[in-house]
């Protein structure tokens, strides 16, 4: 017991001189206890830093600054004889109004008489110049400038983002820098690049009269801090390539991503429906975020980048990868011949076919169902009695080309798609380890030919395109460039990753995306000025339309641009995603769009309801927030609902109602 007692007693004594010895030091050796205590007379001034400017890759400025006005009030400085009704009258607002904002500043969580906080923001010059004569009468408040941001582009707002002031989280998240009313990058690449563009806070400790007038610097400025601007960052976008790309997603939702396959740069990140940037900025800010995020009656949510974020079946062009990891896995190979003889029988399932028998490359350039379902059966039965262990290799294979998992590039967003894995399909068979008997039930074969099960972004398209140009190599794409002049020292894309797929496998798959266009299925797109390799696609969908899908590399020798473009519920891939795709690679290589019909058919086309297009219209001209057709809206909800309900007599009321709707629309008659 007395040894336990001494071991105590030395652990206490310990404790207690470790305490005098820390509080001795920041007592003696630094001024944080002395500012502190002379809190009353020495305040603390910060120096909000220029956030960084946004360039493209061409060193065209995106994203600049402007001053943002704005009036603090400090409570510790308001006088007895303070003039509520003047000072409402400078500020145009009313008394009932004065008192409302003071009120809700000092239920604030951060609230000290001493600290300034926002009374009112997004001031114009123009009323900055008009109260900035008179408001020294009121010394209670001041006029406080902030950098704002200043959009020089009319696109790309979901791959820039916006910033604006830091919530609690973030505020113990960093409390060593952001303090409330500061702001933070919220989205893009605002958001990932946050601590580079946001710079380093000067800091002035100013000391103060007992009537906390200021009377000079604290120590002759010893202990200030210079204010730091925020680096500026060049991101690999061109934002020619990515205007155009924007502007053919208009009244259209889906992407169009295109990479440098050499470098892993992402050339375009485009999805659509687009925001404008400008709606983050001015007096409108709030309202036009909310009702941005908020966009649940028009079912368009425009903050959802459907480049980084949208999960799709991503169709035919699926069948590269198919072949890929088939030839890998050894259970084919380039001359290996699987029968289409009219269609595609395989245990109670049917799927349309061709015709005929053949060997790989014309079963790509002619996008065969039949050969590729044969293709993934055999990747299943490589293992007779065990479909899971094929399937998890082939998994493990499609893993290596950046699918079923997170990218992990600089990018704020993103999706990991699904690939899915023999357990999967086992607990969706009710635990059967031998589960091919339910080929039928569970959709699996469909994996084959991109249907089925298998979910992926646009930008995982892109860069599967990539690896397979590379003959089985890539980096992760990303979207900066350099910051402050000097490359991107990131070194998640300095490594070279490499797939599963031996080199040789490729090449019978680039000799098969060479013949989709000179006589395939993409025939129709051929340029006289470069040559391509690509891969149509068309995705069945339940909602409607098929998806249009199509991935391009070009120039066949030697590709310097991958692109990959879906554009939902439009139809045939090379009826609407190839021309997209081919726009975007004539331009880059050869600094011209002679095809221009490609891009003004796209332009021109819609594939949204007439009350989603003009929300998006209404966007891009005015950054307004429309009203949809009350009726149009009803009428798309009933569509919705009749996908879903089998009742007769409750499909009977709906469609009785909609037709109602539709003969009301007709006929102009208000809706009630």
């Amino acid at each position: 017991m007395k040894s336990q007692y001494l071991k105590i007693t030395a652990v206490l004594i310990l404790l207690a001189l470790i305490f005098i010895a820390r509080l001795s030091y920041l007592q003696l050796f630094t001024d944080r206890y002395a500012l502190n205590a002379a809190n009353t007379s020495i305040k603390t001034e910060y120096i909000i830093p220029q956030r960084g400017v946004i360039f493209d890759r061409n060193g065209k400025i995106m994203v600049g600054n402007q001053p943002s006005y704005e009036i603090s009030f400090t409570e510790a400085l308001m006088r007895p004889d303070f003039d509520t009704l003047d000072f409402c009258n400078l500020m145009k607002i009313t008394k009932a109004d004065f008192i409302t904002r003071i009120n809700a500043i000092k239920k604030e969580k951060y609230y000290s008489k001493l600290t300034p906080i926002t009374f009112t923001k997004n001031l114009s010059r123009e009323e900055i110049a008009r109260i900035q004569e008179i408001i020294f009468k009121y010394p209670a408040f001041n006029i406080v400038s902030r950098p704002q941001r200043q959009y020089e582009v009319s696109t790309s707002g979901n791959l820039l983002g916006y910033t604006n002031e830091v919530n609690d989280r973030e505020i113990k998240k960093d409390s060593l820098y952001y303090l409330p009313g500061d702001f933070i990058g919220k989205t893009g690449v605002e958001k990932s690049y946050e601590k580079e563009l946001r710079g380093e806070k000067g800091v002035q400790y100013i000391q103060k009269d007992i009537r906390l007038r200021s009377i000079g610097s604290y120590k002759n400025g010893t202990l200030d801090k210079d204010v730091v601007t925020g680096k500026d960052i060049t991101l690999t976008i061109d934002y020619d390539l990515q205007k155009m790309a924007e502007e053919m997603m208009v009244n259209k939702q889906g992407a169009i991503v295109a990479i440098d396959p050499a470098t892993g740069e992402i050339l375009v990140l485009a999805t659509g429906p687009d925001i404008d940037p400008n709606l983050f900025i001015g007096p409108e800010k709030t309202k036009n975020l909310y009702r941005l995020q908020m966009d649940t009656v028009y079912n368009n949510r425009p903050t959802f980048d459907r480049s980084v974020q949208a999960a799709y079946p991503p169709g035919s062009t699926f069948k590269l990868l198919t072949a890929a990891a088939a030839m890998q896995m050894g259970v084919m190979d380039e001359n290996t011949i699987f029968p289409c003889g009219g269609g595609f029988y395989y245990r109670g399932l049917r799927i349309k076919g061709h015709g005929g028998a053949d060997p790989l490359i014309p079963a790509i350039q002619v996008s065969s169902n039949c050969y590729f379902s044969h293709a993934y059966i055999a990747i299943m039965d490589k293992y007779p009695g065990n479909p899971t262990k094929g399937v998890n290799e082939w998994k493990k294979i499609m893993s290596s080309f950046g699918v079923g998992e997170f990218l992990n590039n600089d990018i704020a967003v993103g999706s990991k798609g699904r690939i899915p894995t023999g357990e999967f399909y086992e607990k969706r068979s009710g635990g059967k380890k031998d589960w091919s008997s339910a080929y039928t039930m569970n959709g699996s074969i469909f994996n084959g030919m991109g249907q089925g099960d298998v979910l992926l972004t646009p930008l995982q398209m892109a860069n599967v395109v990539a690896a397979i140009v590379n003959r089985g190599w890539y980096y992760t794409p990303h979207i900066v460039k350099s910051i402050d002049g000097k490359p991107n020292p990131d070194p998640r894309f300095k490594v070279k990753h490499k797939t599963l797929v031996e080199p040789k496998h490729f090449e019978p798959i680039i000799k098969g995306m060479e013949a989709v266009v000179l006589n395939g299925t993409a025939r129709s797109l051929k340029s006289n000025d470069f040559t391509m390799l690509a891969k149509t696609g068309t995705a069945q969908v339940p909602q409607g339309k098929d998806n249009s899908i199509f991935v391009l590399a070009a120039p066949a020798e030697n590709p310097k641009i991958v692109i990959a473009a879906v554009f939902e519920h439009a139809g045939f891939g090379g009826t609407w995603a190839g021309p997209a795709a081919t726009a975007i690679a004539e331009k880059y290589l050869t600094g011209d769009l002679k095809r221009e019909q490609l891009y003004k058919k796209l332009v021109n086309a819609s594939f949204m309801p007439e009350y989603q297009r003009q929300w998006v219209g209404e966007l891009k001209r005015k950054g307004l927030y429309k009203e949809p057709n009350k009726d149009s809206v009803k009428i798309q909800n009933i569509e919705d609902s009749l996908k879903f309900i089998k009742n007769p007599a409750i499909r009977t009321k709906l469609i009785y109602k909609r037709d109602s709707l539709r003969t009301r629309l007709k006929s102009n008659t208000p809706a009630k």
